[in-house]
């Protein structure tokens, strides 16, 4: 492997990338640096985003610049305003030490006038969305006879996205002899005709296998029924505790939906799609990257053109349409070198849509388990010891204060100490995930679980409506309580141990629904719990907790179906 050094680079920009942690080129690097610093030959790049493509056309473009020339250089389109943003503060970062290049990002929803003010002022380098740069063209302040190179970064997702029209608008103003470079992560014929109309005898650069995801990326699938699709998203969330990622949903609506649930369940995320507005849309991504966000629930078009290093995770909670929207959906995590991990979770009729992936990209997929509550229990609590193990302890500040805290907790013992310390964070896991069943759907009819067919029909009542599957010494209990009171499985649990005095409740699983709620509870302690909440209220409405009797329960018990004896 070559040095940046050995590929041409001067030592001003090597000083840049360096302080933004470049140590050594990466393959696409090693490709086209050397390649468009020494002969002005046209490219057609085919590699995946997140492999370092800013970088390998960023700074031969950056060394190339005449400071001296105050017009446009060097046009770089790319398909949304946040790509455009990234690209142009990542290129100010490597050309730190270049002093006197102007580089400006163009886009809608700006201003055009300040940014036709900056134009005038001299710009060497344009970072633009393709309808801002049309505007500025049909205006005469972007003059594209003196363009020297144009770069179409993520064509494909441009052209998905509806720009073709656009694209040849731009090259049909540029001049003939102009250098062409054209980035993309897959060839369809689209980007195959502008190459041939546009591009003079490209030099063609492939990075990995054609259409493949990046190679350092685990696939994991999961199957389940569909409604417990949400349930099985909690729990690999859960599972992992520095999880950094993108839930993608295929509606608006659904995205909303899962960003608002899984706020409601205290989890860091939000969600990203098209009917934010653009000041929203800006806010939120700002936020996700400085992680003060650790979950973005995004439909594909909102998270187009999103260029975020470190994704520990992408997850499919709905199966994309094509397998060039799962490469490109995959391919935002595993950058830079970095392992990534990719996960569908599907029920069983999506199988066929995941073989169909596997077949068209060369992908092979983990078929894995969505993780108990002991795993998640388990994996939470080592995390959580990891976190205490290497926290950094400010001395000097914390020491004031010792003296009281020690007096505090002198009559606790070590064991003791340490026991409350991990509960205080340790104990809603653990609460929450007391008794939970697996939700995993099996295709061999030998496993030890029900298939999901067979799992629906032991769970159907005479109504037709679903019924609790309760564990053998449980009862199902109703209280007249749901989701639009403010209720979650948490502020049940403390509300129940609350009213019955502050006593230990065993309760296993939870249903919450829109007016009401449903969870078992240990069938010993079934009179404290409706003795306790006899005269309670919620405003001017009683609140009522009793067994739930509207629909005989059953008991499942391993893997047996018992009728409960009355």
């Amino acid at each position: 492997m070559k040095t940046f050094e050995e590929l041409g680079v001067e030592p001003d920009i090597i000083k840049g990338i360096t302080e933004c942690g470049f140590e050594m080129p990466l393959p696409v690097q090693e490709e086209v640096i050397p390649l468009l610093l020494s002969e002005e030959t046209d490219v057609l790049a085919l590699a995946q985003t997140g492999t370092g493509k800013t970088a390998a056309f960023g700074l031969p473009v950056i060394q190339q610049t005449d400071i001296s020339l105050h017009s446009p250089q060097t046009l770089i389109i790319s398909p949304t305003r946040e790509l455009c943003m990234q690209i142009t503060d990542d290129l100010k970062d490597y050309s730190k030490y270049i002093p006197g290049l102007k580089i400006l990002a163009v886009y809608g929803g700006s201003s055009i006038e300040a940014q036709i003010k900056a134009l005038q002022q001299g710009v060497h380098i344009i970072v633009a969305t393709p309808g801002r740069l049309i505007d500025l063209i049909d205006r005469k302040v972007v003059k594209a006879s003196k363009v020297k190179r144009i770069i179409l970064d993520e064509a494909d997702e441009m052209l998905n996205m509806g720009f073709s029209e656009s694209v040849d608008r731009i090259l049909e103003h540029l001049p003939k002899n102009i250098q062409s470079l054209l980035f993309s992560a897959t060839m369809p014929p689209e980007i195959a005709r502008i190459s041939e109309k546009y591009m003079n005898n490209p030099v063609k650069i492939t990075i990995g296998n054609k259409n493949t995801g990046v190679e350092n990326i685990r696939h994991f699938c999961y199957t389940v029924q569909a409604k417990d699709k949400y349930l099985a998203l909690k729990r690999i969330v859960d599972y992992y505790p520095e999880i950094y990622g993108i839930v993608f949903c295929r509606t608006r609506r659904d995205t909303q939906e899962i960003a608002d649930k899984l706020m409601a369940d205290g989890y860091n995320a939000e969600s990203l799609h098209g009917d934010l507005s653009q000041a929203q849309r800006d806010t939120v991504m700002q936020k996700f990257r400085i992680k003060n966000i650790r979950i973005l629930v995004a439909t594909d078009v909102a998270a187009r053109g999103i260029d975020v290093n470190n994704l520990s995770h992408v997850i499919n909670y709905s199966l994309p349409d094509d397998k060039d929207a799962y490469t490109h959906r995959s391919g935002r995590t595993g950058r830079v070198g970095k392992a990534g991990i990719s996960v569908v979770i599907i029920n069983l009729r999506e199988k066929s849509q995941v073989r169909m992936i596997e077949k068209a990209t060369g992908i092979s997929f983990i078929q894995a388990k969505v993780p108990n509550g002991k795993e998640v229990c388990e994996k939470q609590l080592y995390h959580l010891i990891d976190r205490i193990e290497k926290v950094d302890i400010e001395h000097e500040e914390i020491e004031p204060y010792l003296p009281s805290v020690y007096r505090k907790l002198e009559w606790l013992d070590k064991e003791e100490l340490i026991k409350r310390l991990v509960s205080v964070e340790f104990n809603r896991f653990l609460l929450y995930y007391k008794n939970t069943h697996d939700i995993n759907v099996y295709e061999d009819k030998n496993s030890r679980q029900p298939s999901g067919e067979l799992l629906d029909k032991m769970k159907k009542g005479k109504s037709g409506g679903d019924e609790f599957i309760t564990q053998k010494g449980y009862a199902k209990m109703f209280i007249n309580i749901g989701r639009t009171d403010g209720l979650y499985p948490n502020v049940l649990i403390e509300m129940l141990r609350k009213e019955s005095g502050g006593i230990k409740l065993k309760i296993g699983k939870i249903e919450l629904f829109k007016n009401f709620c449903l969870f078992e509870l240990e069938t010993s302690q079934i009179g404290i719990v409706t003795d306790a909440f006899k005269d309670m209220f919620l405003g001017n409405r009683k609140v009522v907790v009793k067994v739930d009797e509207d629909r005989p329960a059953k008991n499942f018990d391993n893997g047996r179906d018992n009728r409960r004896k009355r």
